[in-house]
């Protein structure tokens, strides 16, 4: 049993690969005065307590890019667990084929569409990097 001082809260962060017709998948670059600006990542967030990760993908995606979606639009894929030094990331990797309104970067990050082969020729964070090979299957 790990003792009490390695133990690291485990935070829950749901992510979305919104795939357009073409089969390009859009990520987002952090912007800056966020921890890791400038890396480009899945678009998502921190799930709040009593809330499903479906519900906070649904709001994570209207608040940053203003699209609107349903949870019956959102297919599970594959999930990333991954140590940083001060938390544990647990994130679920949700996969959207269907939503409303064009994305816009709300939070002023760049918004890039990308063919799921050319994900790993971005620098992403390091929770983002298994997610890749699984979406590419799919694709």
């Amino acid at each position: 049993m790990p003792s009490p001082v390695n133990v690291k809260p485990i935070v829950l962060v749901v992510a979305c690969a919104l795939v357009d017709p073409d089969g390009r998948v859009l990520v987002a670059q952090r912007p800056e005065g966020k921890p890791m600006a400038g890396l480009w990542e899945f678009p998502g967030g921190k799930v709040q307590p009593g809330e499903s990760p479906e519900a906070a993908l649904i709001r994570e995606l209207e608040e940053e890019l203003g699209v609107s979606t349903h949870a019956s639009c959102l297919a599970p894929l594959t999930f990333a667990s991954h140590a940083y030094e001060s938390f544990h990331l647990l994130m679920p990797l949700y996969v959207c084929r269907r939503w409303h309104n064009e994305p816009v970067g709300r939070e002023h990050q760049a918004l890039r569409w990308v063919r799921p082969q050319r994900l790993h020729e971005l620098v992403m964070p390091a929770a983002d990097l298994p997610l890749i090979a699984p979406l590419c299957d799919l694709l």
